[in-house]
């Protein structure tokens, strides 16, 4: 097997279609927002990226074994722009397969003729919070104004580190390619999978790009984390030591 491989399986005809990438990352943000697209919205399976750089494995479903793949839908939504999005469950395991591979992503994106890009994320806060902002990175000054309107925020030197990955890669070899990139990022504590990141997310990309879905099926998996952080939450405050006299003089 060649480093990268496609299998080609459609090839619809899609009108100004904006790609959509949503791979596992912090708090699986990008991951459950792109699939959650896909639950929602009708789609077709157009092709599918083999490579020797994702983890020497298959998955396994109802006894159906399936290597390690990067997916790509299209999805031709009533309102809004056609989308090209990507999920799957794994991203390289080396620098040189994430530029491999966001360099793939891109080839095929240039086939079906995106526009555009919308790399989904999330960025860890190191605590659990209750309002979550989205911020953003983008390559063009035009689509800062735009991104701000729909209420993404702009920090400066934030995330720190810069984005990693192949979401950070669509920006800068997008950029090179002149294909307009944005990375949205939800914030999330970073400790658990975090649903309600990844509607905050996707709320933002529906008023940019432009489709409706519904939240239910999100919101009950966030309802269900919520459930698993309160008792997270309990645990903690049992084990956690007694005050001391000491402790005390400081409290009031």
């Amino acid at each position: 097997m060649d480093e990268f491989d496609i299998e080609v399986l459609a090839d619809p005809e899609l009108a100004d279609p904006v790609l959509i990438e949503g791979l596992p990352g912090v708090g699986h943000v990008g991951k459950l927002a792109a699939e959650h697209l896909l639950e929602e919205l009708d789609s077709e399976l157009v092709r599918r990226v083999y490579s020797t750089h994702f983890p020497p494995q298959v998955t396994v479903e109802e006894g159906r074994a399936q290597l390690a793949c990067a997916e790509f839908h299209a999805v031709t939504p009533e309102n809004g722009r056609d989308m090209l999005v990507l999920s799957g469950d794994h991203q390289a395991q080396d620098g040189a397969g994430h530029y491999g591979l966001t360099d793939t992503i891109l080839d095929i994106g240039e086939e079906f003729g995106v526009e555009e890009i919308f790399a989904l994320g999330g960025v860890p806060t190191g605590e659990l919070i209750e309002e979550y902002d989205v911020l953003g990175a983008t390559t063009t000054d035009e689509a800062i104004e735009t991104l701000e309107d729909a209420g993404v925020v702009f920090r400066e030197d934030e995330p720190a580190g810069g984005i990693v990955g192949v979401s950070g890669l669509l920006l800068g070899l997008g950029e090179r390619r002149g294909v307009p990139a944005t990375c949205l990022m939800g914030e999330t504590s970073g400790y658990l999978v975090d649903p309600k990141s990844a509607r905050a997310v996707l709320k933002i990309l529906e008023e940019v790009v432009g489709f409706e879905v519904d939240y239910e099926s999100l919101e009950e998996r966030a309802d269900e984390m919520e459930e698993v952080v309160r008792k997270i939450q309990e645990m903690e405050q049992q084990n956690a030591p007694s005050p001391t006299d000491e402790d005390l003089r400081y409290i009031g």
